[in-house]
């Protein structure tokens, strides 16, 4: 590679690593805790847990949306969630009104055989760090702004690729040259961590920044997708007299086979229509569980409106979510995650401290300085 390339190459990986260092830091240091939120929660006491029930029958989907009512009175059920990771627990979601804005949302778990209220979700110390790893408490500005720096972050680690054999090929890989200079020894493990990390940080990265688009793309999905499904019933007024949920759940589960629901929107929120429940389907292998597919049921009379799967680019966003977390294979997984993320902080402080060094390093030493220290002759 030619000289004047590598240069240019090598500004390329200054700029956008050192733009980018703080925030990069920030998603580390909170993604860490991220990692293992279900056990710090269930350590701290803020993961509800359900009720033993030895061969019990599930309690009726109406009858948690009857609790959950009864939980808050005066405000309206939104949606309700069943986490395929704990099959003993219904989660519902209440709000002021069906379209009341995202922060004024309240979730609660329920036992999903006695309908028993468990206790409050998303609350406690780790909803603070999801805060500042998603959006740094700016919302969409933040999560694009995130975004950004981890486009940056990519552009970084291709560019460290790029310079690692120009940099690197008159040494043995792994070589850490112990008896050079402290700056050396640093550059040697930077670029031995780098390698090792390279491909863990750029999939980590590049599905953070898919993530940090979520809301663009359900808007778009909205837009076009789901207003092509609910356009035959434009006008149609709301439900007086919302249809039960146990034929929503029937109906749904008739109209997808094979498939299990993962959540209801209730009719007048972002995911359905004023009319229209929206039962978002999933599959029970380790791929489909994490992909959905909509099937709309009419809010009266819960008859299947429609039903079809998810473009391309909200497929991506669903399997880039369990990929970004590494939680799809356990706690082994996690704490490999957990490792490369501590390894990548190395690679970014290292990173910092080696670009302070070189500056050191090149600053001009003052005309007056060696008069100082010259000895005065007698």
């Amino acid at each position: 590679m030619k000289a004047r390339t590598v240069r240019l190459w090598s500004v390329v990986h200054t700029w956008t690593s050192l733009i980018s260092t703080v925030f990069l830091l920030l998603l580390c240091l909170t993604g860490l805790p991220l990692i293992f939120h279900h056990e710090i929660d269930e350590l701290l006491g803020y993961a509800p847990q359900p009720e033993a029930h030895a061969g019990a029958a599930r309690a009726t989907i109406q009858a948690v949306a009857d609790a959950a009512l009864a939980a808050d009175p005066g405000r309206v059920l939104t949606y309700i969630s069943w986490d395929k990771d704990e099959p003993g627990i219904v989660m519902a979601f209440t709000n002021n009104t069906p379209d009341g804005l995202a922060d004024s949302t309240t979730v609660r778990a329920f036992d999903a055989v006695s309908a028993r209220l468990l206790g409050p979700i998303g609350v406690g110390p780790m909803l603070i760090v999801l805060k500042l790893h998603t959006d740094m408490f700016a919302g969409q500005a933040g999560k694009l702004f995130l975004g950004a720096m981890g486009l940056l972050f990519a552009v970084a680690i291709i560019s460290g690729v790029v310079l690692y054999w120009p940099f690197t090929r008159r040494l043995r890989f792994a070589t850490i040259r112990d008896r050079a200079s402290r700056r050396v020894v640093w550059l040697d493990w930077h670029n031995l961590i780098g390698v090792v990390t390279v491909a863990w940080a750029l999939v980590v990265g590049l599905t953070g920044v898919v993530n940090t688009w979520a809301e663009l793309m359900l808007d778009q999905w909205k837009a076009t997708e789901l207003a092509s499904m609910v356009a035959p019933y434009a006008g149609k007024p709301p439900p007086v007299h919302l249809a039960s949920l146990d034929d929503v759940v029937a109906r749904a589960k008739a109209a997808a086979p094979g498939m299990d629901i993962a959540f209801i929107a209730f009719p007048g929120t972002a995911f359905s229509s004023s009319h229209h429940f929206a039962a978002f389907m999933r599959g029970d292998t380790p791929l489909t569980s994490r992909l959905l597919r909509p099937v709309l049921l009419d809010g009266e009379t819960a008859e299947v409106a429609d039903t079809r799967g998810l473009p391309v680019y909200l497929q991506a966003l669903l399997i880039s979510q369990p990929l970004h977390f590494g939680d799809y294979g356990g706690m082994p997984l996690k704490v490999i995650w957990a490792a490369l993320d501590v390894l990548t902080m190395i690679v970014i402080g290292s990173g910092l401290y080696l670009w302070v060094a070189r500056r050191r390093k090149r600053r001009p030493v003052p005309a007056d300085a060696f008069a100082k220290r010259a000895p005065v002759p007698s």
